[in-house]
């Protein structure tokens, strides 16, 4: 979102170039149209009318049906851009609803000749399709009054939804569908199914079933549509049907449905005990709420989890919960950076000092993403012994993996460790830095490339 600033500056540059004249801007726009392909879009989609814009844009859809070349991921981005322009032509070109939709399920339609010859792992053009054409889709069709003739354009592309870009779809199919178009696009969804009995499109369909169910808040037809796609229900379906049933107010079949589940604590734990807090606050049942909460802080020790425990048992239990916790922690052999961050988030600096001090042989240096935070964190509160074993854990792994791209990084280590040692007056049973710089010459001297970057 824009700061004020940004606002102030925009609205600015955009007076002193309405200020210029006409001439002066179409004089600018034609000398910027031979830059790049993306501005001479710009300026073709801003003198094109409406009947140009759907000509053009049908040609752009049939060449990229077409084309051979492939799009690498350096590429994608700009190839991203150019799909985005597509749709802007067709939102400002086309004004029928109808037309607009059409238009757009073509789009859709070429998602599978596009994904073929595109190095798509950054997602960028995924998301042209999935959000993107998803929305311009849904603009239109709120426009478009023959229904029944929407439906079918829906049901054909999702027939032909082969790398789940069209997911979407249907998943915003109530802001441009009534509930009785919904309720018959769920009835044809069911015969669908049921055509293609034994096969992936079976499920595929029923699955479309219960998007709509779901939207349309038929927990019944929500539950039958998963048991006759998975007959015997596991725990992801079970779970499933307790959601929807809690969503709508029908709390005992909801905990009905958790019970059912044949295998519980082996999956999705983690949602099975929210759905049974849930259940449980609708019940009244305190006494198993502040179960379930407490059980979920003992799992996991966060603030997150800590604020929504003294939510239960009062705020006024902080201090004691917090102790106990940090307790727990300091008795356990297993090192856990969030058990670590727990006690930093909460004040506890010399519990978190003790902890890691115990901890220190099961520093592993290849978790960079929870070491380093904790060694800058640890040597801002000048806890310079725990900075410098973190350190000493991420250097380790970087030279014993010989990873000479990081050295840059080992490099900070060292020189980091270097100023540490200066602060210290003791090592305790650990070894001193002379003697462990001692230790990395004598195990890594070979890596010049690492101790040139060192020692200039």
């Amino acid at each position: 979102m824009k700061d004020e600033a940004q606002v102030d500056m925009t609205a600015s540059r955009r007076e002193k170039l309405a200020a210029l004249g006409p001439e002066r801007l179409a004089d600018a726009l034609i000398a910027l149209e031979g830059q790049s392909q993306e501005a001479e879009d710009m300026v073709e989609r801003l003198v094109a009318t409406p009947g140009e814009i759907i000509k053009r844009f049908k040609a752009k859809l049939a060449g990229l049906k077409r084309a051979h070349r492939f799009i690498s991921w350096r590429e994608n981005s700009s190839f991203a851009r150019e799909l985005s322009g597509l749709l802007f032509d067709l939102e400002e070109g086309v004004e029928d609803g109808k037309i607009g939709v059409e238009l757009v399920a073509r789009f859709f339609e070429i998602d599978n000749a596009v994904f073929e010859r595109c190095d798509d792992s950054n997602g960028n053009v995924g998301d042209v399709f999935r959000y993107d054409a998803t929305r311009l889709f849904t603009y239109f069709a709120m426009d478009c009054a023959d229904k029944k003739w929407l439906s079918k354009i829906i049901i054909k592309l999702l027939a032909g939804n082969e790398n789940g870009t069209r997911d979407h779809l249907l998943g915003v199919a109530d802001s441009y569908l009534s509930r009785e178009d919904l309720m018959e696009l769920t009835n044809q969804f069911w015969t669908l199914a049921e055509e293609c009995a034994g096969s992936f499109e079976q499920s595929s369909w029923f699955g479309c079933v219960e998007e709509l169910a779901a939207q349309l808040g038929d927990a019944p037809l929500f539950e039958k549509s998963r048991l006759a796609a998975c007959g015997e229900p596991g725990t992801a379906a079970c779970l499933d049907i307790a959601e929807i049933y809690l969503k709508n107010g029908e709390i005992q079949t909801a905990l009905n449905w958790v019970e059912r589940d044949p295998d519980p604590g082996s999956f999705q734990e983690d949602k099975r005990e929210l759905l049974l807090q849930a259940i449980y606050t609708e019940l009244g049942d305190s006494e198993k709420v502040s179960e379930i909460v407490w059980k979920r802080f003992h799992q996991y020790r966060s603030v997150d989890r800590l604020n929504k425990l003294l939510a239960v048992i009062g705020p006024e239990n902080r201090e004691a919960v917090v102790a106990e916790g940090m307790a727990d922690i300091l008795t356990d052999k297993i090192f856990r950076g969030r058990d670590v961050e727990f006690l930093l988030e909460t004040g506890n600096i010399d519990a978190a000092d003790k902890y890691l001090l115990q901890s220190a042989d099961q520093f592993d240096g290849d978790s960079y993403f929870i070491l380093l935070p904790l060694a800058q964190t640890m040597e801002k509160e000048e806890r310079n012994l725990v900075a410098s074993l973190l350190y000493r854990a991420l250097l380790d792994s970087i030279l014993g993996r010989g990873r000479s791209k990081a050295y840059s990084h080992g490099v900070r280590y060292l020189e980091s460790l270097d100023s540490l040692a200066e602060a210290l007056s003791g090592w305790q049973h650990f070894p001193s830095h002379e003697t462990y710089k001692e230790g990395l010459r004598m195990a890594h001297g070979r890596k010049y490339s690492f101790w040139g970057k060192y020692d200039k």
